[in-house]
């Protein structure tokens, strides 16, 4: 497989809170390269291999108060969310939780959502075999 990439879809409002969190379009992607799913979101990253996927689904809308800024982990269900927009994203759910939200790796997510440019594009190229 070729490896992919995609652009977060910034809307005005997001971008001026994640600002301070040091999250810009220059700071934040997704590639899919050599079989793994690799985010960056800021100082936030996430990696996985694609086999860990186990579902991808285009989600939205999302509460600008619960996704603008920083990375945002649920107190849910500890999925993360990397929200650059509240219209829709990708959410991926993970075989085993991937660290994300602190450096550590104590924290583990199993789930992320990513609102890319190419919702349709991204969640395709994701989807498990």
């Amino acid at each position: 497989m070729a490896d992919q990439s995609f652009s977060f879809e910034f809307t005005r409002p997001y971008q001026l809170a994640a600002a301070p969190f040091g999250v810009f379009p220059s700071t934040t992607g997704v590639v899919i390269h050599a079989g793994r799913l690799i985010v960056w979101f800021g100082p936030w990253q996430v990696e996985s291999s694609l086999d860990n996927i186990i579902a991808v689904a285009i989600t939205g809308p999302y509460s600008f108060v619960r996704t603008a800024g920083s990375a945002r982990m649920s107190v849910a269900d500890r999925g993360l969310t990397l929200a650059t927009n509240g219209d829709r994203g990708v959410c991926v759910l993970f075989d085993v939780p991937v660290p994300g939200i602190e450096p550590t790796g104590r924290v583990r997510h199993p789930n992320l959502t990513m609102t890319v440019s190419d919702c349709e594009g991204l969640a395709k190229a994701l989807k498990p075999a």
